[in-house]
């Protein structure tokens, strides 16, 4: 079977490449009646779960340092069983970690064999647009750009004068030319910085980019480059990326996915149910007590703007705090984090968590860290054997504040973590960190929450 597609990308972050897919993505799906699988290229939940609603498919993760290329080529062989894939690259073409532009959309789009789409932002430029182009083009010969889309064009002559720039001298073709629009018309206006699962506004963004793919984009052009070429899929699509070490009966895990807690890879869950378990989806805002599980998962999110409900919620705190205390096996991702700890200080307030770990957190205007992380397991925890080598991500805007002892799993080879470049608090079955992972990079995650869930599912039995 072949595989087409398109990588979405531009020459720097901010360019327009989240509306340039989700307009796509929409028109082919909604208009052309298309299975789209979408993809995001780096350390995303938020732009990926926009893609996710675009196609109504999940979005899969493609990021090249959380990720081995060979199981990243695996992934997106096995989870491209639509009729097109199309890849949301992050920040430039070329942008990697290092002068060769290791882990970049460029290095993506070529692994895969999938032509690149560039969007421009024409903000207070002219001919120079070609330049641009023409660099891009020429810095990676095998890269295959086959197409630009000019964005913030501010009238007929702005677009003329570049589109026949970059046709003269680029020679390839301009496939669209979105206007300054209105704030009224901005999809980012409604979509904001929050996930999807927070908005009321679903539709109209849809309605919106919809509207810009059928008057500003040639579509018909852009399926026709995504058609020109394909990777050749193999046996890779028919098997998992990650084959489980065995299967489990009757092995429930928790997974808290609420306005508060929203940040989970479609790969974690998709192996945890790989090896058998049922995923059962818990609200810590409505939920009062925790369902019957036998390991619990707390991603990342934005307990901070939802702490009035979490920290009144005091029936649920109570039964997730006696269940830890009983053994329950909870792996806790920065947003997690934040809830197991005592409290959350925003906007000068305070509200209490579960306590669980001895931390406040303090919220802050500006990250307080950002960027892929390297840690080596160097401390007793749950979940990982010591020795072992994770690659994860952190991004968060809170500052903790100690008040214990703690011991600290992970020590930091790159990044920040919690404090003293240490990260991963261990206390009895818990495990909580700022650090998020992919199972696909770290398949002992998995293989870690089934073991310790069947281990407590065992011991309740025992005990029962």
């Amino acid at each position: 079977m072949d595989i087409h597609g398109l990588v979405i990308s531009g020459l720097r972050g901010g360019s327009g490449k989240t509306i340039l897919s989700l307009a796509i993505i929409s028109y082919l799906h909604y208009k052309k009646g298309m299975k789209v699988i979408p993809f995001k290229k780096g350390p995303d939940y938020i732009d990926a779960g926009w893609l996710s609603v675009a196609a109504e498919n999940p979005c899969y993760n493609l990021d090249s340092y959380l990720i081995p290329e060979e199981r990243l080529i695996h992934s997106f062989i096995y989870h491209s069983g639509g009729d097109i894939s199309i890849i949301e690259g992050n920040r430039g073409l070329y942008d990697g970690m290092d002068v060769e532009g290791t882990h970049s959309t460029a290095r993506l789009s070529r692994l895969l064999n999938l032509p690149v789409i560039l969007i421009i932002d024409c903000i207070k430029i002219t001919r120079t647009a070609a330049a641009l182009v023409l660099g891009a083009m020429n810095l990676d010969k095998d890269i295959k750009i086959k197409g630009v889309v000019l964005n913030q064009v501010s009238g007929k002559r702005h677009e003329s004068i570049i589109r026949q720039s970059i046709e003269r001298y680029c020679s390839i073709p301009v496939l669209g030319a979105i206007p300054r629009l209105s704030e009224d018309e901005l999809p980012e206006r409604h979509m904001g910085l929050l996930p999807h699962q927070e908005h009321t506004e679903k539709k109209k963004v849809i309605e919106m980019v919809l509207k810009i793919a059928e008057q500003y984009l040639n579509m018909e052009e852009i399926l026709g480059i995504a058609k020109e070429e394909a990777l050749q899929s193999d046996k890779r699509r028919l098997s998992p990326v990650i084959e489980p070490s065995g299967h489990v009966e009757g092995i429930k895990i928790g997974v808290m996915k609420d306005p508060a807690f929203q940040f989970y890879y479609e790969e974690n869950l998709e192996v945890l149910r790989d090896y058998g378990a049922e995923i059962v989806e818990i609200n810590a805002l409505e939920d009062r007590i925790l369902p019957e599980i036998d390991a619990l998962y707390i991603g990342g999110g934005f307990p901070e703007t939802n702490a009035v409900q979490l920290s009144e919620n005091k029936e649920f705190i109570g039964s997730l705090k006696d269940l830890i205390e009983d053994g329950l096996p909870v792996y806790a991702e920065c947003g997690g984090m934040m809830y197991l700890g005592k409290e959350i200080i925003y906007k000068g307030r305070s509200y209490p968590m579960a306590g669980v770990i001895p931390l406040s957190f303090i919220m802050n205007e500006r990250p307080q860290s950002h960027g892929y992380t390297l840690l080596e397991v160097s401390g007793t925890n749950p979940f990982y054997p010591s020795g072992l080598i994770l690659k994860g991500h952190e991004f968060h805007y809170s500052r903790p504040a100690v008040h214990g002892e703690l011991n600290l799993s992970f020590t930091m080879k790159r990044g920040d973590g919690i404090i003293n470049k240490k990260d991963g608090i261990s206390y009895k079955n818990v495990l909580a960190t700022y650090t998020h992972v992919h199972v696909y990079g770290t398949p002992e995650w998995a293989a870690g929450l089934i073991k310790k869930a069947i281990e407590y599912k065992s011991r309740r039995k025992i005990n029962a």
